[in-house]
């Protein structure tokens, strides 16, 4: 990283053909597109021709039995499961990239058993666990009984006695969650062994990486060794983050990271033979481009207009008008720290808070500083929100879109709808995903802001290399990677799109290699971080008052437009949720 302040997020030099194998912004897209190309071939070409005639079928068969019958029949629900077996995830290769790619699981009070499940332990657990799987199968099979009969009672009488259909209703809906429970009841612990894995995937990763390591310059070799130093503490913090009660309360595995980092910053010191290896924007970006695959949008399109009117309207509105009350109220000192804690704050916390930061250079420390409030306040959320929402007895639509707009972390947004109900959680998430969308424009909007405002040189034009020069060309690969996926998505249809995007590339191997580069990129920002360095932009606790202010002013401006949108607007998209 050839940059003039080493101090600053991203580069000021000029734009060169040579950039394109000398910056990490392009290795950050070279890298995201190759593992998002190696992920097209596995799970959308490779994807056997059974995967659509299941889907067909079975949309055909739930079609008549919709027709048939006022409610979902047993055999409706017999084809909706068929179709939900159809997944990518259930590629052989795509077991095999899961395991390799695995991260330490949950534990409770052993943390060896995140790393660690021995044969005779899964035997064991089996075993102790096969009365209770007996007895969940038994239940089940009583159940489908009892909803043949009833069933068989609403069709003699043509589906015309609403009392029958009732019934049948009722029963089938009893069989239905008997089947969940059998199934969940007959699930098989595996034996687990990490310690075998993640050296592989420790050595794969800086290899990885490695490559533009190399090309732009930099030492390899120590990088590789710092790597290996970094790797440790990432699966350290990874497992602290996967403690059962530290999950609950929404410390996972990226809020350690930057805390155990910090603390070895801060007590025995950051060894400097591991310094070569926090390439903080390297890894971050590369995992930014590989989210973009998630923003769908025909995903964005499926919650209509009301949900557009929530991420679209209300982001912006809170965006600017916090960061005026930073500069006009509170007189923040730094402009580039007051724009990144209210792009973390209003847009999608760290995802936003790195592109802002990229697009108006602001400083690694700035950075660190709006990562860490976004954390802190997204694990206090996560739990509180929900909790408030039940409390005020809000629709469940209502409390996911409230969620979804305000709440930071896309993986928060999801734990805390699921906490209200199943709508509450794909109202939330489907939200944060369009605004997730912004990202990109924000980086572009705060680089022509501060080319054009904040840094213009007086009695001098500014010219649109020069916005070029500050925009993060990382961002162009989300951009991208977004609009490549959601043309394949639309291109395969809803659920054959579901089956190979988001239960094959996604789930089989982005989100996986995601959390993995986020953990390694907060993990080098928290041994980079130096508190006395840190403790300036503290003074008089701006940077918490503008977080609050602004946040308060999300949580009050989402309310009142979900609200609008979805109740009085569009209450016809409401109902079809």
């Amino acid at each position: 990283m050839a940059n003039e302040n080493s101090n600053v997020v991203v580069d000021r030099a000029q734009s060169h053909w040579s950039d394109l194998w000398k910056k990490e912004d392009y290795w950050a897209i070279w890298l995201g597109f190759a593992l998002l190309i190696a992920a097209i071939c596995i799970f959308i070409n490779g994807a056997p021709a059974s995967y659509k005639e299941t889907i067909d079928k079975s949309n055909a068969i739930m079609k008549v039995e919709a027709e048939k019958a006022p409610f979902k029949t047993i055999a409706y629900i017999q084809a909706q499961d068929a179709k939900k077996g159809v997944v990518g995830t259930n590629l052989p290769i795509a077991k095999e990239i899961k395991a390799f790619i695995a991260s330490p699981g949950k534990w409770t009070d052993n943390p060896m058993k995140s790393m660690f499940t021995s044969q005779a332990e899964a035997d064991a657990k089996n075993a102790a666990n096969k009365e209770k799987a007996e007895a969940a199968k038994a239940k089940a099979e009583s159940s489908f009984a009892a909803a043949q009969a009833a069933e068989k009672l609403a069709a003699d009488a043509g589906y015309k006695d609403a009392s029958l259909n009732t019934a049948a209703e009722a029963a089938i809906q009893d069989w239905t969650k008997a089947k969940s429970d059998a199934s969940k009841a007959s699930a098989k612990a595996k034996p687990v062994n990490l310690f075998t894995t993640l050296p592989l995937l420790m050595v794969a990763f800086g290899l990885f990486f490695g490559i533009g390591i190399f090309i732009m310059g930099q030492n390899l070799p120590k990088f590789l060794i710092g790597f290996v130093g970094l790797f440790v503490v990432v699966v350290i913090a990874m497992i602290l983050g996967q403690q059962s009660t530290m999950a609950y309360y929404g410390i996972g595995v990226e809020p350690w990271g930057i805390m155990f980092g910090m603390i070895i910053a801060n007590t025995i010191g950051t060894p400097q033979w591991m310094k070569p290896a926090l390439q903080v924007e390297y890894f971050i970006k590369t995992g930014l481009v590989l989210l973009g695959a998630e923003i769908l949008f025909d995903k964005i399109i499926a919650i209509g207009t009301a949900g557009i009117f929530v991420a679209w309207v209300v982001t912006p509105i809170v965006l600017i008008t916090t960061f005026i009350f930073g500069q006009k109220v509170l007189k923040m000192a730094s402009p580039t720290l007051n724009i990144t804690i209210s792009a973390d704050m209003s847009v999608c916390g760290t995802s936003a808070a790195i592109a802002a930061a990229a697009a108006c250079r602001a400083k690694k420390e700035e950075l660190t500083l709006a990562l860490g409030l976004s954390m802190t306040f997204t694990a206090i959320m996560m739990v509180a929100l929900p909790a408030f929402i039940k409390y005020l007895g809000l629709p469940e639509v209502l409390g996911g879109a409230w969620i979804g707009g305000t709440v930071d972390s896309t993986g928060a947004v999801a734990a805390a709808g699921a906490l209200l109900g199943p709508k509450a959680m794909y109202v939330a998430a489907t939200i944060k995903m369009i605004q997730n969308v912004l990202i990109g424009v924000t980086a572009f909007g705060i680089a022509v802001y501060w080319c054009t405002s904040v840094e213009k040189t007086a009695g001098r034009e500014t010219s649109l290399m020069e916005i070029w020069h500050r925009f993060p060309k990382f961002v162009i690969g989300f951009l991208t990677a977004s609009i490549i996926f959601s043309i394949y998505s639309a291109d395969l249809g809803p659920d054959l799109g579901t089956a190979l995007i988001n239960k094959g590339v996604i789930d089989g191997i982005e989100k996986g290699v995601r959390t993995w580069f986020f953990v390694l990129a907060f993990t080098a920002i928290g041994l980079s971080t130096n508190f006395r360095e840190l403790a300036p932009y503290f003074k008089g606790g701006k940077p918490l008052i503008l977080y609050v202010c602004g946040q308060s002013f999300n949580l009050a401006l989402t309310l009142l437009m979900a609200y609008v949108m979805f109740y009085l607007v569009f209450p016809e998209i409401t109902a079809k949720i």
